[in-house]
């Protein structure tokens, strides 16, 4: 038994385009082709498929994807391994869900922050499940092990308040940028400059990035981010999907280009 493309593509939620573009690329040829050019896809392709869609979930790009399924050839193993990790994010979802839900209870009756007992056990409850270690292996690998550790250091030193408050910088800021790209605002214009001015600040208010000494961000960090905020659908999400990223983008490189 097998499937057409446009069949493959409804189910997984994909384009044409993209499952040809696999196929361009090595990723995912198809079973066979059927007479008229139709490709065809069968049981061992949906596979391959499915575990091509959660590589690139993890934010692999298509060449690191293409080397994990050459190195990894027990599928079932591989599966095994990426259920393993899907389970792990469910449970952490589910703490960050329940967290929230916490936190919404106790604003809803109006408790403070304070520093008793009960608002301590609270401020804990609010920041479970949002574990930044997670990213280490990542942070490293991109920005060295000094970065790290300075970073850690930081946010750990924060007390859970401040931390809380850092959660609520960054939220703000990513529904901002997110309101003025559905509104349309011009990348070059006051609003989306002015958003910009802001995330630069940001960026170098955090001890262990480039720039932090200085209270400005390098150049091409900033631009270097911006691309990668297109590139990686993890950090696209926080702008609402990669056109929103991409509006942060050109917002970011305009601030740039407009300083000496």
């Amino acid at each position: 038994m097998d499937w057409s493309i446009q069949e493959v593509a409804r189910h997984a939620g994909v384009t044409s385009r993209t499952l040809r573009h696999y196929d361009a690329v090595g990723l995912l040829p198809p079973s066979r082709v059927a007479a008229g050019g139709t490709r065809r896809y069968d049981r061992t392709a949906i596979v391959r498929l499915q575990r091509i869609l959660l590589l690139r979930e993890l934010g692999l790009g298509l060449d690191a994807v293409g080397r994990v399924l050459t190195e990894q050839t027990d599928e079932a193993r591989a599966l095994r391994d990426h259920l393993d990790g899907l389970r792990r994010e469910r449970d952490r979802i589910d703490r960050q869900i329940g967290s929230v839900r916490r936190t919404l209870a106790a604003l809803e009756a109006g408790l403070g922050t304070g520093n008793d007992d009960r608002e301590t056990i609270m401020a804990a409850d609010m920041l479970d499940g949002f574990d930044h270690t997670e990213h280490r292996e990542e942070v490293e690998q991109r920005w060295g092990r000094e970065a790290y550790a300075r970073g850690d250091a930081w946010w750990r030193g924060l007390g859970a308040e401040q931390q809380q408050a850092f959660l609520r910088e960054v939220g703000d800021l990513n529904a901002d940028w997110q309101a003025a790209w559905r509104d349309g605002a011009d990348p070059v214009g006051e609003r989306a400059q002015a958003l910009a001015g802001r995330h630069a600040a940001w960026l170098a208010g955090i001890p262990g990035t480039p720039g932090h000494t200085e209270g400005r961000p390098p150049a091409e960090y900033v631009l270097g981010l911006a691309e990668m905020y297109v590139a990686d659908e993890r950090f696209a999400a926080n702008y609402g999907g990669r056109d929103g990223a991409a509006f942060v983008r050109d917002a970011l490189t305009a601030w740039v280009e407009a300083r000496p």
